[in-house]
């Protein structure tokens, strides 16, 4: 027998001083039985980084042809497709062709250096995509936040990141790799 997703109801607050984008999300997230609480986590960091109200999370994990969160334009275009981890470069062109805008975050801090050498000199001169790492501070916070109802709230300035409950609060950092 098939294990089945776990769905998280998630009340989101963004407030992206940088972006001068101020709205409150309900999100539905459904986590993989593969994945654990902090790669949903990061998923809901790239959710907050880049809100608008078009922007969904997909099946992720479980479809191959699609990225973790997409936005469509109401032709039906893909205007962004953001991706988590080091995707491969045959995805990222696949990607590249299929959306306006790609951007991916990278997690895990050591092995991204390393898949980021192996990758820059063959993407460098894509406008289309961009490439980042997620950096959490106090990575045994994540499991304090995450719950099957969360209200969150996140601040984005100066490209810094705070991510809040009623109780805890997790500093976030984002370093590009372009």
């Amino acid at each position: 027998m098939a294990l089945k997703a776990t769905i998280f109801k998630l009340d989101l607050q963004v407030d992206n001083i940088d972006r001068h984008y101020y709205q409150a999300h309900q999100l539905t997230i459904a986590r993989h039985p593969s994945e654990n609480n902090e790669r949903m986590l990061y998923r809901i960091i790239a959710f907050a980084m880049n809100a608008h109200p078009a922007l969904e999370f997909t099946k992720g994990i479980s479809t191959a042809d699609e990225p973790d969160l997409w936005r469509h334009a109401d032709s039906g275009e893909i205007e962004q497709w953001i991706e988590l981890g080091h995707p491969d470069e045959k995805r990222l062109r696949k990607a590249c062709g299929r959306a306006q805008q790609i951007l991916v975050y990278s997690y895990q801090q050591r092995s991204a250096e390393i898949w980021w050498q192996q990758l820059s000199t063959r993407t460098k001169n894509n406008d289309k995509l961009t490439i980042a790492q997620i950096i959490i501070n106090d990575s045994q916070t994540i499991d304090k936040l995450i719950a099957k109802q969360m209200q969150l709230n996140c601040t984005i300035q100066d490209g810094s990141i705070w991510l809040t409950d009623s109780t805890e609060t997790l500093e976030i950092s984002s370093r590009p790799f372009r």
